[in-house]
């Protein structure tokens, strides 16, 4: 019997948890994605807390053109202020997304910013 999407979907973000995991000095970067919007965290799964996130409905970013370019808008946002909250390196979280469109974008643009992953 074939999965669906989204059964498919949590296996792959499964298998990706068991070896990514967050800490207090090398978070983990997870991306949700959704029809409309993209959603942006970095995660200190040691303690189970939120450090930084960003998302495509902040003030700050412009929710309007290209999905693409709106992710790495958000991808930008959040390496702003992951390197204004003194974070620098992450573990990278596709949550069981391929890398590729809006993930690779957001991640890319992070990248461009000053996060290393």
């Amino acid at each position: 019997m074939a999965l669906t999407k989204l059964e498919r979907r949590k296996r792959i973000k499964q298998r990706i948890r068991k070896v990514v995991s967050g800490t207090a000095d090398k978070p983990r970067l997870s991306v949700f994605r959704s029809n409309k919007e993209i959603y942006a965290q970095l995660i200190d799964d040691t303690n189970d807390a939120t450090l930084v996130a960003a998302s495509s409905r902040d003030k700050a970013v412009k929710s309007e053109g290209a999905k693409v370019e709106v992710a790495s808008a958000v991808g930008k946002l959040l390496a702003e202020k992951a390197l204004k909250a003194g974070i620098e390196n992450c573990a990278f979280d596709r949550n069981g997304y391929l890398y590729h469109g809006r993930v690779k974008a957001l991640a890319e643009a992070a990248r461009k910013e000053g996060l290393k992953f």
